[in-house]
């Protein structure tokens, strides 16, 4: 079984693995498939190691890992979303997790803050509380240095720069989403999120939709997930750079309750790298128009 092993403080808080040469305008990004947990933050949980990691977006960035093979770079943080969480702002945080008060610019009434999802999150993904004791307005503080600042300049420095080259960017948000409770709900084993079509070129989102159909997979968009702060934060059509948020079902390819890989993974992963190929063709066609 995976499990996560303590880093040191020095750790990169991701990995930045590029193309020889970028040769189309898309970007992935995988923030919430960390799983490098710092030693005094399993200390400091009240959750043992694979109950921390039922937050994770599991192996994403492996998914996802052929992206420079088809010219483009593929930026995935290293630290897990339940120590701290790049798809929020950068402080959105609950008073009540915290032994002091917070300072008066910190959202803390987003709907993410009360379901305990803020930037430092208070539960995991099964809504059981992660920490024995309260933290230090300091522990939030150096957490956004260390992991959510660094992991949002990397993102804008590769939107930037992969504009200026190519005149326009597609950022790929790469996620995962847990398997239906109930058998009688409705499946998807992909959900797109353009922000109900305000972050991504709707031309894009129908070849993704294209693509994954024709592999037989049941696809639907914006529910129940239309996408996260970094969809919408990076997402801005009028000014050439698009946005998508991909959802995977995670029974496709994992053991979601063991943290394990199936053996349907390779083929998924396949298939990704079918869509990507299917992007590369798409932007080579838009270039040579």
């Amino acid at each position: 079984m995976d499990l996560p092993l303590p880093i040191a403080d020095a750790h990169a808080p991701f990995v930045l693995n590029r193309p020889a040469r970028q040769e189309i305008p898309v970007v992935f990004a995988s923030p919430h498939s960390g799983r490098a947990y710092p030693a005094a933050f399993l200390a400091a949980a009240r959750l043992d190691p694979l109950a921390l990691r039922q937050s994770e977006d599991g192996f994403v960035d492996e998914l996802f890992a052929p992206a420079p093979a088809h010219g483009a770079p593929l930026l995935a943080a290293t630290f897990p979303r339940a120590y701290c969480d790049p798809n929020r702002e950068r402080w959105e945080l609950d008073p009540e997790m915290f032994a002091e008060p917070l300072p008066p610019w910190v959202n803390s009434a987003s709907a993410r803050v009360g379901a305990g999802l803020g930037t430092i999150p208070r539960v995991v993904a099964s809504g059981e509380t992660i920490y024995r004791d309260k933290l230090s307005f300091a522990e939030a503080r150096a957490r956004v240095r260390d992991c959510w600042e660094p992991f949002h300049a990397a993102l804008a420095g590769l939107i930037d720069d992969t504009r200026a080259r190519f005149g326009s960017c597609l950022l790929i948000d790469c996620h995962s989403m847990p398997a239906p409770q109930a058998l009688s709900a409705r499946r998807a084993d992909f959900v797109l999120g353009d922000a109900h079509g305000t972050t991504c070129d709707p031309a894009i989102v129908r070849l993704v939709e294209q693509v994954l159909s024709g592999l037989g997979y049941r696809v639907r968009r914006n529910d129940p997930y239309s996408g996260g702060y970094i969809t919408r934060h990076y997402g801005r059509p009028r000014e050439n750079t698009h946005a998508l948020q991909i959802e995977i079902a995670r029974d496709l390819y994992m053991r979601e309750q063991r943290m394990e890989r199936l053996p349907e993974f390779a083929r998924l992963q396949r298939d990704i790298e079918y869509l990507m190929t299917a992007l590369e063709r798409s932007a080579s066609t838009t270039n040579a128009g």
